[in-house]
């Protein structure tokens, strides 16, 4: 597949965001902020899955931030960018194999350029009436 001719596909917002995005701002979790509790689960995460990144991400309006992380350095991503924008749009585990295969993610900068993310596993974390918050995520490089 020839990389040339894609197109960043900047991941979707669930018809329900305006009300999704009242949940996060009314969640306590603000951007900065980490929660201690989590970085157990990430790094046992990052262990089970054996992958070099695991994450506990907040999608908010315009990124995603790490409440949790074991192997990346970044605290925030462009939601346009982010492969758990992708996965809060469902309720069970989103899977990408290969991103460089993926036209969703192939030109991805984070795909493209480091971490050089190549696999990819979320699932959406849920609160107040369903609404996704964000992601558990394992990735590989």
């Amino acid at each position: 597949m020839s990389h040339a001719n894609l197109i960043h596909r900047a991941a979707p917002r669930p018809a329900d965001e305006a009300d999704r995005q009242r949940v996060v701002d009314g969640s306590g979790l603000q951007a900065g902020s980490r929660l201690a509790e989590l970085d157990d689960i990430v790094e046992l995460l990052a262990m089970i899955c054996n992958v070099p990144i695991a994450l506990v991400s907040i999608v908010d309006g315009e990124r995603q931030w790490f409440q949790a992380k074991v192997g990346l350095q970044a605290d925030e991503t462009h939601r346009d960018v982010s492969f758990c924008g992708h996965a809060i749009m469902g309720t069970d585990l989103f899977v990408v194999e290969d991103a460089t295969l993926d036209p969703r993610f192939a030109s991805n900068p984070l795909v493209t350029g480091p971490p050089q993310i190549r696999f990819y596993a979320g699932i959406p974390l849920r609160i107040a009436g369903g609404h996704a918050i964000g992601t558990l995520c394992a990735i590989d490089t």
